[in-house]
């Protein structure tokens, strides 16, 4: 059973909830956008860190962090990116992709929104945690936790950063 933290669109901005919302988390995900690499090394001070980078990222966060990842963990297909759409609205190619993967977990970023939605005709649930950073329109700032135990995932939590820093 793994307990993991996903947030996306952080661009720079660190904050202290990050490390305390996380905390019990067995690894944290960045689903791109993350800005200064320093984001990432407080991270990692907090758990083990999957990365990718977003279409801001540049120098080091760049050569560091890959575009997509896929893998395995605890029994689920993973899919990390940070431009990915969702169910009825993927980006181009991005379906064939998930079902020649057969990914039963799409994570992305980049609209700023939250969505957590089950594609029923592929079989996979889609998360978008939103944007924990400043940069951007949202009016709140979003991280998610979930478990992912033998095939399962499970215990999905928004969390919610309300007042700015």
């Amino acid at each position: 059973m793994k307990t993991i933290g996903i947030l996306s669109d952080t661009h720079s901005c660190w904050d202290d909830r990050f490390a305390t919302h996380l905390a019990d988390c067995d690894e944290i995900w960045h689903a791109g956008d993350i800005g200064d690499i320093t984001v990432l090394n407080r991270l990692k001070q907090i758990a083990p860190v999957r990365a990718v980078s977003g279409n801001i990222d540049h120098g080091e966060v760049k050569r560091t962090c890959p575009e997509l990842m896929i893998f395995d963990i605890e029994g689920v297909r993973v899919l990390l990116t940070h431009i990915g759409g969702y169910p009825g609205r993927y980006s181009r190619g991005m379906s064939s992709l998930l079902q020649r993967e057969n990914i039963r977990l799409m994570v992305d970023g980049h609209s700023h929104i939250l969505k957590v939605i089950p594609d029923r005709n592929l079989d996979l649930l889609h998360v978008n945690p939103g944007a924990a950073g400043h940069h951007g329109w949202q009016k709140v700032r979003t991280l998610v936790k979930l478990t992912i135990d033998n095939g399962n995932i499970s215990s999905l939590d928004v969390i919610e950063l309300r007042n700015k820093l």
